[in-house]
C-alpha cells in the first residue's frame, strides 16, 4: 500500500471519530453557552462539575480502552470469536461500575464539591446537576465500552452515528429545558442536566441496538462465548493500568482546578471558557490516537509489526499538521472566540489570553495521543501508567503548586504548569514508541 493509499486509510478512520469527539466537544460548548446567561456562577459550577466527571470518565475509561485494542489485534488476527468474548466481559465490568456511578451521585454529590473548594453558595446550587450528572455518566461508561469495540474492528462511522444522535439530543434538550422552550419546563441549571442524562440513556440505547442487530450479521454478537476467566483477569489488569493512567491526568487537572478556584469566579470562568476552547484540540487529538490504536492493534493481530510502526508515524504526522493549523487560528481569533462564550470583558479578556498561550503548545498534548494511541494497539500499558502517574504527581502538581501559589501568576502561571507537563509526557510517549522493540511485539493474551 502506498503512501498515499495509506493516508487515506487513516482520514477514513479518523474523520467519523473526529466528528464522533468533536460532537461531544461542542455539545459541551454549546452546553456551556446556553448555560451562561444563567451568571458568572453557573459557568463555574458546569466547570466544576466538568472536572469530576472527567475523573470519574477517567478512573473506568480503561474498560473501553481495554475493549478497544484487544479487539483490534483479535480482528486484525481474524478471531472475532475471541474478541466477543473479550467484549462481553469488558461490558460486565462497565455495568458493574455504572451502578457504583449512580450510587456514588445518589450519595456523594454534595460532600464532592465541598471537595473541591468551592463557596458554600457554588455547593448548594449545583448539587442537583452533579448529581444527574453521576447518573449520565454511569450510562455512558458502558456506551464508551461499545464505541471502544466500534473503533476496534474499524467502523468509526457507526461510532460517529450514535454520538451524534446522543449528543444532538442533548443539545435540543438542554435549549428547551434552560429556555422553557418546546413546550418544556424552565429548569434552569437542573434542566441541562436532564438533558445529559437522557442523551446517554438513548445513546446507550442505540449501541445496544447496533451491537446487536446489525452487527450480529458480521460477528454472532447475540450468542455470548462461554467466558473465560483468565481473559476476564486480563481484561481487569489492562482496564485497572489504562484507568490510572488516565485517572492520574484527571486528578491532576482536578488538583489544577482547585487552584485555580481559589483566584476568584472570573479566573474559574476564564479557565472554563479556554479548556473548553482548547477542548477543539484535544478532541482531535485523541481521534488521531484512537485511529493509531485501531490501526497499530490490527497490525499486530496480523504479525504485521513493521506496519504498525509506520501507521503510528503517518497518523502521528497528519495529526499534528491538522493541530498547527488549528493554533494558528485559535492565535489569530482567540478574543472573538472567547467573547462567544461570555459577555463579561473580565472573563473573556482573561480566556483569550490563555488560549494564545496553548495555541501551539498544543501540539505536545497531541504527541502524546497520538503516540500513546501507538502504544495501546501493542498493549504496552505498563509504561504507559507510570509515565503518567510519574510526570503528572511529580512535575504538574508541584508545577502548579508553584507557579500559582508561590510565584503568584494567577491563571498564566497555572497553564505555564499544565503545557510544561504536557510537553514532557508528550516526549517520553514519542521517545518510548520509536525505542521498542518492534520485532518482539506480540499478540496480547491472558496468562501470557
Amino acid at each position: 500500500m502506498n503512501r498515499l493509499a495509506k493516508w487515506k486509510t487513516i482520514l477514513l478512520l479518523t474523520l467519523p471519530s473526529f466528528f464522533s469527539f468533536a460532537t461531544q466537544t461542542v455539545t459541551g460548548s454549546i452546553n456551556l453557552i446556553m448555560v451562561g446567561h444563567l451568571g458568572v456562577l453557573t459557568i463555574g459550577i458546569v466547570g466544576v462539575a466538568n472536572i469530576i466527571m472527567y475523573n470519574v470518565f477517567a478512573l473506568f475509561s480503561g474498560i473501553g480502552h481495554s475493549a478497544s485494542y484487544l479487539v483490534a489485534q483479535n480482528f486484525g488476527a481474524g478471531e472475532m470469536r475471541k474478541g466477543i468474548a473479550r467484549l462481553y466481559l469488558a461490558l460486565l465490568t462497565a455495568v458493574g461500575v455504572g451502578l457504583l456511578i449512580a450510587l456514588a451521585g445518589w450519595g456523594g454529590s454534595d460532600a464532592t464539591l465541598r471537595w473541591t473548594g468551592g463557596s458554600a453558595e457554588l455547593v448548594a446550587a449545583g448539587s442537583d446537576y452533579l448529581e444527574l450528572r453521576f447518573y449520565a455518566m454511569a450510562f455512558g461508561i458502558v456506551s464508551f465500552v461499545f464505541h471502544g469495540f466500534l473503533r476496534g474492528v474499524g467502523d468509526t462511522r457507526t461510532s460517529m452515528i450514535v454520538s451524534i444522535i446522543g449528543n444532538g439530543t442533548m443539545l435540543v434538550l438542554t435549549y428547551a429545558f434552560t429556555n422553557g422552550a418546546l413546550g418544556l419546563p424552565n429548569l434552569g441549571l437542573r434542566g441541562a442536566g436532564y438533558a445529559i442524562l437522557i442523551g446517554e440513556v438513548l445513546q446507550l440505547a442505540c449501541c445496544l441496538f447496533v451491537f446487536w442487530v446489525p452487527l450480529h450479521k458480521r460477528f454472532v454478537t447475540r450468542i455470548m462465548p462461554k467466558p473465560d476467566w483468565k481473559e476476564l483477569r486480563l481484561i481487569l489488569k489492562e482496564s485497572g493500568k489504562l484507568g490510572l493512567q488516565e485517572f492520574s491526568m484527571s486528578i491532576s487537572m482536578y488538583i489544577f482546578t482547585m487552584f485555580v478556584v481559589g483566584l476568584g469566579e472570573v479566573a474559574l470562568a476564564a479557565n472554563e471558557v479556554a479548556l473548553n476552547v482548547m477542548s477543539l484540540g484535544f478532541m482531535p487529538a485523541f481521534a488521531f490516537g484512537a485511529t493509531a490504536t485501531t490501526l497499530v492493534g490490527q497490525a499486530i493481530g496480523r504479525s504485521s509489526a513493521a506496519d504498525g510502526r509506520r501507521a503510528g508515524t503517518d497518523t502521528a504526522i497528519m495529526g499534528s499538521i491538522f493541530l498547527l493549523l488549528l493554533g494558528t487560528a485559535e492565535m489569530i481569533w482567540s478574543v472573538p472566540i472567547a467573547r462567544v462564550y461570555s459577555s463579561d470583558q473580565a472573563v473573556y479578556e482573561a480566556a483569550a489570553h490563555l488560549i494564545q498561550v496553548s495555541a501551539f503548545l498544543q501540539i505536545f498534548d497531541g504527541l502524546y495521543n497520538f503516540y500513546a494511541g501507538g502504544l495501546r494497539g501493542i498493549g504496552d500499558t505498563t509504561f504507559l501508567m507510570r509515565s503518567s502517574m510519574v510526570l503528572n504527581f511529580f512535575l504538574f502538581i508541584p508545577l502548579a503548586y508553584l507557579f500559582v501559589e508561590v510565584f503568584d501568576w494567577g491563571g498564566t502561571g497555572a497553564w505555564l504548569s499544565l503545557y510544561t507537563f504536557l510537553t514532557a509526557l508528550g516526549l517520553t510517549v514519542m521517545i518510548r514508541f520509536y525505542r521498542t522493540d518492534w520485532t518482539s511485539v506480540r499478540l496480547k493474551e491472558a496468562g501470557a
